[in-house]
């Protein structure tokens, strides 16, 4: 296994960062798209290109025993945007691994692909999984819940509005949630072409039976950069509101839009029953509270909290 060469898209982003250091730990060799020059990494050869670059794609497939798919768009300003980085991205991916002959092909998408009625996002990601699902390659399907950890941009949001003491929440719901460190173990733990994984759709968490209330997710916030905080579930027409202004004070750099209050007031964002990997491949090692902990204690010591 230490000599497989890796091919991975999204590898600059929070999830693929987490994926590069665990496989420089585990011995993988790694070629990595990157829209922007690199610094030199031990063990990483960067390719530099994006999902729309043809050639950047081939040179990061070839001679490549596996393809990592990471690479996607979480937030854009209209449906255009998903649609160029989660469907056509993904596509031209799938047929550049094709025409390798790279046959193994592990895809990042996202627990909001179950329910794609609810957001463009989760339409854009269950559209991507389906151009995977349709190939002849040997694919493995990831939909993680929430992701957390160090650099992330996400959910930092949250953490500052514990600090403050108050954390507007949706509507009444649950969700799961993982470490970014047991979500980039499990992607490489997938790396091997067995019977267990390959056209299996899997949905990994923290392993907290029933996942967590919204409220109990902002207190256990609040425990970890040390305040009580009051968690004040609003109801969606407030949270409309809110998307708008946020729109309009950060423009496209809210994390607030209304594609994204569409799928966070669904009441139940935790794993399917036995969509979760076997057992003996990957199991959770990140207790949570201590996670949160951990990463609050990053965005301080990095001056983002």
């Amino acid at each position: 296994m230490a000599h497989e060469l890796l091919a991975v898209t999204g590898a600059t982003g929070f999830v693929g960062q987490s994926v590069l250091e665990y496989a420089a730990r585990q011995g993988f060799e790694v070629r990595a798209l990157a829209r922007r020059p690199q610094e030199a990494r031990s063990g990483v050869e960067w390719v530099q290109g994006d999902l729309g670059d043809e050639r950047a794609l081939k040179r990061l497939v070839a001679r490549a025993s596996v393809v990592l798919h990471i690479a996607g768009v979480v937030n854009a300003s209209d449906p255009a945007g998903f649609e160029a980085g989660n469907v056509r991205g993904t596509l031209n991916v799938v047929n550049t691994a094709l025409a390798a002959g790279v046959n193994r092909f592990i895809h990042v998408s996202s627990l909001s692909a179950r329910e794609p009625q609810l957001s463009v996002y989760g339409a854009s990601k269950l559209r991507g999984e389906k151009i995977v699902r349709a190939s002849s390659l040997d694919w493995t399907i990831v939909r993680p819940p929430a992701v957390y950890g160090p650099r992330d941009t996400e959910m930092l949001e949250l953490f500052k509005l514990a600090r403050r003491g108050l954390v507007p929440l949706p509507p009444a719901g649950r969700l799961s949630i993982i470490h970014v460190a047991d979500l980039a173990r499990l992607l490489l733990a997938l790396v091997p072409d067995g019977e267990d994984v390959r056209h299996m759709v899997f949905e990994p968490d923290d392993g907290r039976p029933g996942g967590w209330t919204h409220v109990e997710l902002a207190r256990a916030i609040g425990r970890a950069v040390g305040t009580r905080a009051t968690p004040l579930p609003l109801p969606r027409r407030v949270l409309d509101w809110a998307a708008r202004g946020d729109r309009l004070v950060r423009k496209d750099k809210a994390k607030l839009t209304p594609d994204r209050v569409g799928y966070m007031c669904h009441p139940d964002w935790t794993v399917g029953a036995g969509a979760t990997p076997p057992p003996a491949i990957w199991t959770p090692q990140v207790e949570t509270q201590m996670g949160l902990h951990a990463t609050a204690g990053w965005y301080r010591e990095a001056g983002w909290l």
